[in-house]
């Protein structure tokens, strides 16, 4: 038993001097913030993480906490193309679950293990500024678009990074509810991937980490694509090797790697101690998306 760990030990050696210094983006989602064993493996990885010198920033989501909000309040949620409608009274609960009790269960969770975690939203030194996202969406050439009002959801209009060079450069672990500020103060619902992959652009992160329920990118016949060039994922949309909630998923990874992240690893969260094993290991546990 002693040599199998001193073997992981020394496989993860290689990958520890890589990382030292260099900034890992990851999106923080699905079951792993729901299940209390995995929300323990996920504070224990990212305090050791910035213990061996890593940078970790973490965005997280908080879609099933929100819509036990919501129904407690008898608000019923309606979804356009995956995105939840986002009026005045969703916005509030929105708000005042990702940026309150979500971020603050983390920030709490992560310093009890012995990290240094400081809750942000958008909000915070203008952090995240939005604008109003317009849905285009067309059944077929023959018929025009159609014009789709979500709400109060947002886009990232930009990043302002300097809010989390501070914080890192101080030992300190930045976890962002993906609330974005319009330019008139207005508050914006941004999805967190998206968030995400333009944080670790305007960092210029070494990963981008996208946690999620699945194993990663599966093919046709349902085995795990470990690796996948950029290039070829607008074909594979269109060939339909990537659907449904993938594909937005795919296209984040996408446009961080063409600001200049290193690599993009979409992996599943379910699995105990998910970013430690894609980051440590030779083979690593999700895909992988890189750029040639």
């Amino acid at each position: 038993m002693n040599n199998n760990v001193a073997d992981i030990l020394i496989e993860a050696l290689p990958y520890i001097k890589n990382f030292s210094g260099k900034t890992v983006v990851i999106k923080y989602g699905g079951h792993a913030m729901v299940d209390e064993g995995l929300k323990t493996d996920f504070a224990n990885d990212i305090t050791l993480l910035k213990y061996i010198g890593v940078n970790p920033v973490v965005v997280h989501g908080g879609g099933p906490q929100i819509n036990k909000v919501l129904d407690s309040m008898g608000i019923t949620s309606t979804f356009i193309r995956g995105m939840r409608y986002t009026d005045d009274a969703t916005m509030d609960v929105v708000e005042m679950v990702l940026g309150g009790k979500v971020n603050k269960s983390i920030v709490a969770g992560i310093n009890r293990q012995g990290g240094k975690a400081v809750g942000l939203t958008g909000k915070d030194g203008m952090l995240i500024t939005a604008e109003k996202m317009t849905i285009y969406h067309q059944e077929d050439d023959s018929k025009p678009p159609e014009i789709i009002d979500p709400g109060m959801v947002g886009e990232v209009s930009s990043i302002n990074p300097d809010i989390i060079h501070t914080l890192t450069e101080k030992g300190f672990i930045p976890i962002i509810a993906p609330v974005g500020v319009g330019k008139n103060g207005e508050t914006y619902n941004i999805n967190a991937d998206l968030v995400a992959s333009k944080v670790a652009a305007a960092i210029h992160a070494e990963r981008l980490i996208l946690l999620t329920d699945v194993d990663g990118l599966l093919d046709a016949d349902k085995k795990l694509v470990s690796s996948v060039n950029s290039s070829t994922i607008n074909d594979m949309i269109a060939a339909k090797q990537i659907v449904g909630g993938m594909i937005p998923k795919m296209e984040c990874a996408v446009d961080a790697l063409k600001a200049g992240v290193k690599k993009a690893h979409i992996i599943n969260g379910r699995l105990p101690h998910a970013v430690l094993l894609e980051l440590f290991t030779d083979s690593g546990i999700g895909t992988q998306v890189f750029v040639d």
